[in-house]
């Protein structure tokens, strides 16, 4: 394994470890701070199955799938006069699940005047501007030792930005080679806060997820581990190296996220299979530890770690890195099989 990646788990670990203590188990929780915050909405959103629709003007516009199609929001709060929250976004960041019900209410009755085929659909990007995108590293028991690595006494924390966000089915643009060649893939359960909260208790944290997605944490090894004092930054937030989709599912429908089978396949070969019942740190830790640090909002994003299977993880002259025209499906139980592909792009043109 790299001293570059070693380095860095070691040093924040280490760090933050003087901080709080966690272990790899579920430890007990603690008493409720005083400091802690609960000032986002308190109505999560509860029951539905979210995705984006990309309409024909460009928009990217909420849609809400049923057993009949996908209602299109956009068009329904237009032809209703009825306000509604027209982005995942909105819907989290301004509390307006009350809005939702009543115009998916308002629906009922009229048909399929507001709905479409999903087969018909182009999909839009769940997230357009959450206030943060978390993301936690080394989270998985049998990564960690298919690296060689140990531990972690703490959750490694890192962040991608928002222009890395692309939708289900999108194009990843490849970098030219002179800058990146290492292309790797990582399939990772993504945790949707639905409150503000501060200090929050293990015990607590669920109570503040809004929900859950199948998300992508798409990685330049070379970028990330081989530049001087490591770049693990520019390693992970190029363009479209934040890919989820195609839904969110509301927390209530998805149950225990400690428990939940995932895959990824590239070009059909299966190279990821596990189960996030494999977590060092589960979903109530990353979130108390979090929060511990810095307040997270409703609709910030935590990207909660890979199994193992990746390249990275491979005997070196194992290591074939992934290439323009390879097609990548990520799946996790309960929330969808995420999909896209690597391409080649002229200057100018969209990765959409």
């Amino acid at each position: 394994m790299d001293n570059s990646r070693r380095d860095f788990f070691q040093k924040s670990t280490i760090a933050a470890a003087g901080m709080i203590s966690l272990t790899s188990g579920v430890s007990k929780a603690e008493p409720q701070d005083p400091d802690h915050m609960a000032l986002g909405p308190h109505e999560m959103v509860k029951g539905l199955t979210l995705l984006s629709i990309r309409q024909k003007d460009g928009e990217e516009t909420l849609g809400v799938k049923t057993p009949e199609g996908i209602l299109d929001v956009r068009a329904a709060s237009k032809a209703l006069k009825k306000s509604a929250p027209l982005t995942l976004d909105d819907l989290l960041q301004g509390g307006k699940a009350a809005e939702l019900n009543i115009l998916i209410a308002g629906t009922r009755g009229k048909g399929t005047r507001f709905l479409v085929d999903e087969s018909q659909i182009t999909y839009g990007r769940l997230f357009q501007k959450p206030g943060k995108i978390v993301c936690v590293g080394l989270n998985y028991r049998n990564h960690a030792k298919e690296i060689g690595m140990p531990f972690p006494r703490v959750p490694p924390l890192f962040n991608k930005y928002n222009n890395a966000l692309a939708a289900h089915r999108c194009n990843i643009p490849v970098p030219p080679r002179d800058i990146s060649y290492k292309l790797d893939y990582e399939t990772e359960l993504l945790v949707v806060m639905g409150k503000t909260a501060r200090n929050l208790s293990e015990a607590d944290a669920l109570n503040y997820v809004a929900g859950y997605c199948t998300g992508h944490d798409f990685s330049a090894r070379d970028l990330q581990l081989e530049l001087p004092n490591g770049q693990w930054m520019i390693g992970k937030t190029l363009d479209n190296f934040a890919p989820i989709g195609p839904y969110f599912v509301s927390a209530d429908l998805v149950g225990n996220p400690n428990e939940l089978k995932l895959e990824t396949r590239v070009n059909g070969e299966l190279r990821q299979s596990s189960n996030t019942s494999d977590f060092i740190f589960n979903t109530q830790q990353m979130i108390s530890y979090i929060s511990k640090h810095f307040p997270l909002q409703p609709g910030d994003i935590i990207f909660t770690g890979t199994p193992e299977g990746v390249i990275l993880g491979k005997p070196k002259d194992k290591q074939v890195w992934l290439k323009a025209g390879d097609h990548i499906e990520s799946t996790i139980e309960k929330l969808g099989t995420l999909q896209f592909s690597l391409a080649l792009l002229n200057q100018g043109d969209s990765a959409l």
